[in-house]
């Protein structure tokens, strides 16, 4: 591969062969990789006008009350158990479910919104490489939207606690990961209650004995910052998860305490464990919501966090198996500048493992289908549908299923099935799209590294179209 096409590619989402004035020139382009870490604006037009985390948590209440109306209206169990009713009891189910099925069509709504506004934000952004990492981002630190309250608040979710943080401080992006709503009601940090807090010894609270839920302390000791198997243990999980306790969504979900909606995160005093907390061997007695943020910051220093996060990193640019020089590369420079991003993308980009001439990555769908779409982008009248278009290609966004995110290894996505999905849906869009010339097209997208089997492929093509298709699904569009 030509260094032009792997910054466009391994480093960028795909060319736009309509925008030569956003493409690097030969020799150049390591400058203009890494001229996009200043140049980056996090609240691109195409996601401006998205809903926010306020408007949307409203959106959820107004449901939630909703659905409580129509429970109280029905005879029998009241409460929670009230919650358990099943589908065909009698007519208030009947009215139950269909003000489900409305709730579910209007919190949908938000999810297609933000989705599309992702989708167009990485075809016009003038900053792919920039664009890549809020996608590396959001996926490190990932939320699932099979849940319903986290299905509208996905987009938010990144629009507002990934993008203004990719290139700041990795703690500040921590931070504002881990209090964002999407991320508590996903792993159900919302409803954690110390059993020695003040609400939890209320003798109604205790009886149901919901406690402390691990969740949320769990993952980010094995997910968000030092990696598994790395030296805690479940007590440290414990003790984290204690500190986390206040850390809620005020009157979503179980409504603890009947507090009224306030638009995001709120520490709650009353629900918090008091007493000094050990975590890995540190002592934290700090009072409040300080003591878990006391927490996040120990952990976003720990040489363990530099070497996930570097690992994870090192995998993304420069192949399935990480080089290990390259991780220590990296994890040097997240230590040396205390967890300053951009300081790491420098070290990325000047890594020569991350510019080998060979591909090194298979394209996950997501990177697949806006490669494709940047591509077509002066030629295709319609891409269609995003979320449908993901939904085909099996990976739909943010929808991983696991905190873990999607996975960043070829063997996940490069079964025979997934590769005909891609096959279909190159020729549907190649069938859409305005007449080109595949073969300019791929110098083009992929300057000086169109390879002799692929040019002898597009020459033979019966048909323009044909040949457009096949360059959608060509070696050079499936890896980078």
């Amino acid at each position: 591969m030509d260094e032009r096409s792997i910054a466009l590619n391994r480093f960028g989402l795909g060319a736009s062969p309509d925008d030569r004035d956003g493409d690097p020139t030969a020799g150049a382009s390591r400058n203009w990789v890494t001229a996009q870490i200043a140049a980056f604006q996090p609240n691109p037009r195409a996601i401006a006008g998205v809903a926010d985390t306020s408007t949307i948590l409203r959106d959820i209440a107004d449901y939630q009350a909703q659905a409580r109306l129509v429970r109280k209206s029905k005879p029998g169990p009241r409460g929670n158990d009230a919650d358990q009713t099943q589908p065909g009891d009698d007519g208030e189910d009947v009215a139950a479910i269909a003000l489900r099925r409305r709730a579910r069509g209007g919190l949908r709504l938000h999810y297609v919104e933000a989705v599309n506004a992702r989708v167009a934000a990485a075809l016009a952004t003038p900053t792919p490489f920039a664009e890549r990492l809020v996608h590396f981002w959001s996926n490190h630190f990932a939320v699932s939207a099979e849940k319903l309250p986290v299905v509208a608040l996905a987009g938010a979710f990144e629009f507002e606690a990934i993008r203004p943080n990719v290139m700041g401080r990795f703690v500040d992006m921590l931070k504002a990961v881990e209090r964002h709503p999407a991320m508590l009601l996903y792993l159900d940090q919302a409803d954690s209650i110390g059993p020695g807090s003040a609400f939890g010894q209320r003798p109604r609270v205790a009886a149901r004995q919901r406690g402390i839920n691990e969740n949320l302390a769990r993952e980010i000791l094995e997910l968000h910052t030092l990696g598994v198997r790395t030296g805690y243990d479940q007590a440290d999980v414990t003790e984290f998860a204690r500190a986390l306790t206040g850390w809620t969504v005020p009157g979503i979900g179980r409504r603890i305490g009947a507090r009224a909606v306030t638009g995001g995160f709120e520490f709650l005093p009353d629900l918090h464990e008091p007493g000094t907390r050990t975590i890995l061997g540190q002592t934290y007695p700090q009072d409040g919501e300080a003591q878990a943020e006391a927490v996040l910051e120990a952990l976003a220093r720990h040489p363990a966090t530099a070497r996930h996060i570097a690992a994870k990193l090192a995998r993304h640019f420069a192949g399935d198996d990480p080089p290990p020089a390259m991780v220590r590369r990296l994890e040097a420079a997240f230590l040396r500048s205390g967890g300053d991003l951009p300081t790491v993308y420098r070290a990325i980009i000047a890594s020569p493992e991350a510019w080998s001439a060979e591909p090194v990555k298979f394209r996950t769908p997501w990177e697949w289908s806006i490669a494709v779409l940047r591509g077509l982008s002066a030629n295709l009248s319609d891409s269609g549908s995003a979320v449908g278009l993901q939904e085909q290609l099996g990976q739909r966004v943010w929808r991983p299923g696991q905190p873990s995110g999607f996975d960043d290894v070829a063997a996940t996505w490069a079964g025979p099935d997934a590769l005909m999905r891609r096959v279909e849906a190159a020729e549907r869009l190649a069938t859409r799209s305005r007449p080109v010339d595949a073969r300019d097209l791929a110098s083009r997208l992929f300057p000086g590294s169109v390879s002799a089997a692929t040019a002898e492929a597009l020459k033979r093509a019966e048909s323009p179209g044909q040949a457009l298709a096949l360059l959608l699904v060509a070696p050079e569009m499936m890896r980078r």
